[in-house]
């Protein structure tokens, strides 16, 4: 997946690292404040006792098919009280050997429901990932829109008050696109109805 989109987009994947608790590893794209994370499973039985190392391995096959999306939080506490989530910690060692940490809730939701998005809480002192690289070779690149079907009214209630790109659609719930746009007017479009 690193390989196409850096040859077919321009975009470079950064290497991040292994999530050790979920049995996954990731490259990042980075896009400034936001990024496209990819995922594998690298050790099947330690996936096999995470839900998202589960998510991940059931997808292995669809390389460049948005599987879900995450929404950066600095109150994470408020977001996980109001729906009655659990939250869970992460780290990895960076690609640099920088510790990265952060705060997850909602994962097991947004696996049965790909429209909803889980949230992320990254830790004072941790780096965004989407920051990691400044000179992509297609320029500055942002994340244009998120293209979701499922119920409008359960996304809306999902996210809260937001000022994202999100194009909501009726049908069953799935992630259907990502447009990335550049600085030059071009646009990348990930949608998981071509793969």
């Amino acid at each position: 997946a690193a390989r196409t989109i850096e040859d077919e987009y321009g975009l470079r994947a950064e290497g991040g690292g292994r999530h050790p608790s979920w049995g996954t590893a990731n490259r990042i794209v980075p896009l400034g404040d936001a990024y496209l994370e990819l995922v594998t499973a690298v050790d099947p039985a330690v996936a096999a006792r995470s839900s998202f190392g589960r998510w991940i391995a059931a997808s292995q096959n669809e390389l460049l098919s948005p599987l879900g999306w995450a929404v950066r939080t600095d109150d994470l506490d408020e977001i996980a009280s109001r729906l009655g989530l659990t939250i869970e910690a992460g780290s990895r060692t960076g690609s640099s050997g920088e510790l990265v940490n952060w705060r997850l809730a909602g994962v097991e939701q947004a696996a049965a429901q790909p429209a909803l998005p889980f949230f992320i809480e990254w830790a004072p002192g941790t780096d965004h990932p989407g920051r990691a690289r400044t000179d992509q070779p297609a320029g500055e690149v942002r994340i244009a829109e998120v293209r979701v079907s499922g119920d409008p009214h359960d996304i809306d209630a999902w996210l809260g008050a937001h000022h994202m790109p999100i194009d909501i659609r009726a049908g069953r719930s799935a992630i259907t696109a990502v447009t990335l746009a550049s600085e030059s007017g071009g646009e990348i479009v990930f949608d998981s109805t071509e793969s």
